[in-house]
Order: C-alpha cells, then structure tokens, then sequence
C-alpha cells in the first residue's frame, strides 16, 4: 500500500477520487494501491521555551538569550488525534512507501517533514508536484512523481526559517518586554513591515501643507490650464502663490480672443499588463475590489481547492513554462462563454496558435510555481460565491488581456495663448484600443478625449475659474500600497547583492504577507480605518525602540538571500544559523543596554490582571461636561462625565464613528469639539448638536455615522 499524506481534507478527497480510493475510514479514504490521508495545516510545531526547560516559564533578563543546540519539536494538541492516524498509517508493515502531497511550496514542505520525522518513519518518500487541482493535473503529477531528495534544500530552508524566526521572536519579544515593561512582539518581518507604517505615519503627521491657487480657462468645446513656461519644476509650474493674481489672470483673458499656440502629439504604447502572481492579484483586488490581502488570499485558495477554477495562487512568478503553450490555448478555449468573444479576437497566428511573448513564457522565470490563470476545467460561473466570482473574472480577464496587441495612443499637449498668458490642455487620442477591449470601459479616458486642434486655431474664454488648493499629505497606506511597499523594499539598499535579491522576495513572502498585516493588526501595532492601514501609538512606540537591526528591510534581504542559496544547496545552513544566534545575541545586549525610554498605555503592560478594567483615568484639560459643566475625563475606551457616580452619563465612545467612516476619537479631536461644537478635518465634519454627535464626510449631503450624547445601559 502507498500512503498519500495531502496537507488538507479537501486537497486529500480530491486526490483520492483520481486514485480511486472511495473506501471510507477513520481520517483516510482507501483503494486497491493507494491509501489518501490529510494533515490540517501543521500538525507539528517547534516547542515553546518553557516546554524545553522548565525555568522559562518565568520570564527573566538573566536567561536569555535562549540558544538551544536544537529546537524540539511536539504534536499540537487540537489536531493530534489526525496527527495519530497519519502516524499509524505510514508506519503500518504494509505501507510500501510515502507519498508527500502537501501543498507545493516550502511551507508544504515543512508540515510533511516534521511529521514525518516526529512520527519516526523510515519508509522511503516521493513528491507530488503540482499546480493546479483538476483531475488532469493530478494524474499528471503522478506520472511525473519525483524523489523527496530533489526537495531536501527547500527543506532545509523552511527549517531554518522556522527556527530563525523562533530564536529572533521569542529572544527579542521577551527582551524588550522585560525592558519597557509593556507586552512586545518582535519579528524579523513583522517589525520591518511595521517600520514601513511608521514611516508613513511620521510623513503624515509632520506634513506641513501650502496653500496655492489654480486658474482654467473654458474655450468651448476644451478647457485649459493656466501655467507658467519659465517654472523650475513643471508640475508645480501652475500654482499660484496668492489669490490676487489668480484673480487678476482670470479676469483679464475672460472674454478675450485665444488662438492655439502648440500641438504637439507623442506616440505612446501601454502594453498588457502581466498575468498574476498572488502579490500583484492581492493589489489589484484591494483597489478595484476593495479586499484586504488576507481576503484575496482566501478566495483565490477556494477558487484553487474547491472550485478547480484557478491554478496554485501562492506564487511569487509572473509567467508561465514553455511547455505550457498548449494547455494554455486549450484554457482560453475552455473559459465560460461570456469570455470566447474576447478569446476569439486574440490575434491567433497560423493554425490556431497562441502569439507567442517573453512577456509571458520565460522558463527563466518560473520559480516553484508559475503565474495564476484559471485552469482548463470550465468554472460553473452561476455556482460561484459573488466574491469568487468577481475574482475569477478579474483572473480570466487579465489571461485573455495578456495576447492582445498594445493600447496605442496619441498623447496631446496643447498650448492655447490668450492676452499673454498661456494654458495647457493634455489629451489623447486612441489610435488602436488593443487590449483594453478585454475590460469595461474607462471613463476617464473618455474624458481625456480632445477635439481637432491645429496651431493657429482660434477660440473665445468662456468661463475662467480660480480655485483654491493646497498640497496633500502622503495618502495612509491600504494593503495594496502596503503590498507594494512590502515587495519593493530594501530597493534602496547599497548592497548591489542585496537589492537584486530584495527584487525577488521583498519583506516575507506572497503566500505570508497578508498574515503579516493581519498579524500587525491582531497584537495592536496597527488598525485598519476603511480601506486605510495606520499604525497605532503602540506601533509608533515600538519602532522608536527597536534597533535598526530588526526593523531594517536589510536583515530581511540578507536572510531571503541565505534561505534562497539554502534551497538551492548553495549555502551551509551551520553558518546561516550561527548568524542568527548573533543577532538574537545583539538584540538581547541592545534591549539591556539601550538608554532610550518609552512609555507605553496602561493596558499594554505587562502582567497586569484585568488591565482594562484597571486602566487608569486621567482628566481631559480644558473640557467640561455639556450637560452639567463638570470636567471630562478619559478612560480606555471613551471619553465622559467626571461626575458620572451623581448620574451624568455624557459619554463619547472612542471608536463611536468608525463604523460610518468616521475618525476615532482623539484628546484633541473631543476639546476642539466641547470647545466648537463642530471639527472640520480632511476627511469630514464631526458635529454635536441635538443630543447627538454625527459625522458627516466631505461631500456628503447627510451623516454616515452617529452617537448619542448620554450612555443609557441596556
């Protein structure tokens, strides 16, 4: 008998149906060669310290850092009855040999290791390999079964990965904690990715906006803007310092006679975007879709597992295999009909076949896996949930998009003199749509749309407007610019090695990044307001403590460059680690030596038993209460009455207006409101008026969020 070890239930039914294995038992399905069972993720983890020795139940400086030869490993408790079954299955005298069949990557490959090892087993392995779900790509990877040895490197790799991550996290976190007093997680991804936040946070806050005014002139049937020739920079070349010569350039060309001066016209190409990796696919659904990364990552991996729709999203490559021409024509041919008329007008070469483009197959860059694109199984479009349908489509799409010709254009730069003064007008005029015939049509592109002009053309002003502006502060960052960032970082290193290494890898990896932002979230160093991700003052903190060591992209690079030569069997891992045990060294003598000082909130110190309960209240300077004139004071949660034991119940909850896309209440946000009665901020007015505190969003003509003034118990 061979035993099938999937890392899923799911994955693992679907392989048994191919092998035939319909006879049901205890965790396992079997057939007349084959016996499928299943993990549910890791089955076996590193152990905690105090598992290991008994003294690291109490946290204390003196023992660290915790430097074990070898991290031991242990069963986890709430799946260990399957971890039994696999056990007693691959060890049983008539299992001939095992088959690793966890999903296609270095994590894959970790959760079978270390059941394997955990369990003892001596029966020889091989690997499963595969991309996709469908029977057809099942029964090829079988055909195509390999020797586990090929994948000893990626082992290893993940192996160090783990541990590295162990010795840095659990050192550092119980360092700094001790340190600051205030509970910390420290993390060789988590806490450069937090930087990043930081970093952000900091431009925001210290922005320092210019107020400036603008001038645009109506010709008729264009408009356009006026600026200045002789301006240093050309973007800023339309601002006007001061409104008294806005004022005066709009008045004097209103009504006067403007002939076009210049039209000058550059060719241009857009060409198809590439086809997905996770990364790329998380970004876009975030702005088009409005899912989180941790959300796309979900989807696409039920789109992958139960609909057999797509192929593996946890990949990290933009293309696909040379091999894969033909099973590639036959997907487009077997995409749902709403697609075929988009498919039919792929400019297919002699005999049906695909236009063949670097851009798209490049064995060269294939790594583990190849790009997303759906798979050759027709996807039951009317069965799919609506947000795997929507993802689907944005896949599908983007495989047809990727064989058209470019978008070809004409970019239009008019230059329309009028009393002296001139006006700038872009355009562009579409000379072949190409591949934006595959997508909805843009309507900002209509709008860029320009008449015939030649120079000499003569028009009158119409409308002039001058209009106030001021310059905007960095936009916070959502999950995809945070992707993006996460990706890209370390682009800037000196380390030529390094930054060629960080192209590739970045901070974590696409099939860990959105965990990481998810993680940032759940331990408090982050929040999410709408589609924006901020870091919290708790975050901030952090950072101004951590050393440059860890919260630099640059330790990520260099260890993504190690892991990589390890799974490549380029580099020793003895060294790799002993690196690591040299930094967990330093970060332990930093967090005892560092004389920087940071206070945290009440409720995140340490130890504290009841520490929301217990948090302290402290009074709010200058804010009375509007209901009875006594001072208000602020808690963990809300702000409110000090005289609330004589039965005021004036309370305003912190996070009272966020559901409606409001702001969560500040100390300064609640006096200026006390103080007003309403706050204008950038993105709405909070109001108190009529028993209730509303916020309404710029432009709006009504509140999207409200709370009464008076806490009443329910």
């Amino acid at each position: 008998m061979i035993v099938v070890v999937a890392e899923k239930p799911s994955v693992g039914r679907d392989i048994a149906r191919v092998l035939k294995c319909q006879e049901r038992g205890d965790g396992f399905l079997r057939g007349e060669n084959y016996l499928v069972t299943w993990a549910m993720g890791h089955l076996v983890t590193l152990c905690e310290p105090d598992e290991i020795d008994e003294k690291y139940k109490k946290w204390r400086m003196e023992d660290l850092p915790i430097l074990p030869e070898t991290i031991p490993t242990k069963v986890i408790s709430k799946t260990k009855s399957q971890y039994n079954i696999i056990k007693k299955l691959i060890n049983d005298r008539d299992t001939e040999k095992v088959i690793c069949a966890t999903d296609a990557g270095r994590e894959g490959e970790l959760i079978f290791r270390l059941i394997y090892s955990q369990a003892k087993c001596q029966k020889p392995v091989e690997r499963l390999w595969i991309s996709s779900m469908t029977d057809e790509a099942i029964r090829e990877g079988f055909e195509q079964i390999k020797p586990s040895a090929e994948y000893d490197g990626l082992y290893r790799s993940a192996t160090c990965r783990a541990q590295a991550d162990w010795l840095v996290g659990m050192n550092a976190s119980r360092a700094f904690t001790l340190r600051f007093d205030a509970l910390l997680s420290i993390g060789r991804v988590q806490t450069p990715t937090l930087a990043i936040l930081v970093k952000r946070h900091h431009e925001i806050a210290d922005f320092k906006p210019e107020e400036y005014f603008t001038v645009s002139a109506d010709f008729g049937d264009y408009a356009g803007q006026w600026f200045d020739p002789a301006a240093e920079d050309e973007k800023k070349s339309s601002r006007i310092p001061d409104q008294e010569t806005a004022k005066k350039i709009a008045a004097q060309v209103k009504g006067k006679a403007a002939r076009v001066q210049t039209v000058d016209a550059e060719e241009k190409k857009d060409w198809p975007p590439q086809l997905y990796d996770l990364t790329s696919l998380q970004r876009e659904a975030n702005k088009k879709l409005g899912f989180t990364a941790d959300k796309t990552l979900k989807v696409a991996q039920e789109l992958y597992e139960k609909w057999k729709a797509v192929t593996y999203p946890r990949t990290d490559s933009r293309y696909l295999p040379m091999d894969m021409i033909g099973r590639t024509k036959l997907t487009l041919q077997k995409l749902p009909g709403e697609y075929q008329p988009h498919v039919a007008a792929i400019p297919w070469k002699e005999e049906g076949k695909l236009p063949f483009s670097k851009r798209i197959f490049d064995n060269a860059k294939i790594s583990d896996h190849h790009a997303i694109i759906p798979t050759p199984q027709t996807a039951p479009l009317d069965k799919l949930p609506p947000d795997a349908r929507k993802l689907f489509d944005m896949i599908a799409r983007r495989t047809i998009a990727v064989f058209y010709p470019p978008h070809e254009y004409d970019q239009i730069k008019v230059i329309t003199a009028c009393e002296g003064q001139l006006f700038k007008t872009t355009g562009r005029t579409v000379k072949i749509n190409g591949w934006k015939d595959v997508y909805p049509a843009d309507e900002k592109e209509k709008d860029e749309t320009l008449p015939s002009l030649h120079p000499g053309d003569g028009r009158t002003v119409g409308k002039t407007t001058v209009k106030k502006e001021s310059t905007k502060p960095p936009a916070p960052h959502t999950d995809a610019s945070l992707l993006s960032a996460m990706e890209n970082a370390g682009r800037e290193l000196e380390d030529e090695k390094l930054r060629e290494q960080m192209k590739g890898s970045g901070l974590g990896t696409p099939a860990t990044r959105a965990a990481i932002i998810e993680r940032l979230i759940q331990v408090g160093y982050a929040s999410r307001r709408g589609r924006a991700i901020q870091a919290t003052d708790k975050g901030v903190a952090l950072i101004g403590i951590a050393p440059e060591e860890i919260a630099s992209p640059e330790t990520t690079g260099k260890w993504e460059l190690a892991l990589d030569e390890i799974a490549k069997n380029q580099r020793d891992t003895q060294r790799f680690m002993q690196g690591i045990r040299n930094l967990t060294t330093f970060l332990i003598q930093y967090a005892r030596d560092t004389k920087i000082e940071a206070a945290f909130p009440e409720e995140m110190r340490r130890g504290k038993k009841d520490a929301k309960k217990t948090a302290a209240v402290k009074p709010l300077p200058d804010a009375v209460c509007p209901l009875c004139g006594k001072p208000v004071q602020e808690n963990q949660k809300a702000f409110g009455c000090s005289a609330w034991r004589d039965g005021c119940h004036f309370t305003l909850w912190k996070d009272g207006l966020r559901r409606g896309g409001g702001p969560a209440l500040t100390e300064k946000l609640v006096q200026l409101l006390l103080k007003q009665g309403a706050v204008k901020g950038s993105t709405g007015v909070i109001q108190m008026q009529n028993g209730l505190v509303t916020f309404t969003p710029n432009g709006a003509e009504a509140p999207s969020a409200s709370m009464p003034l008076i806490y009443q118990k329910k």
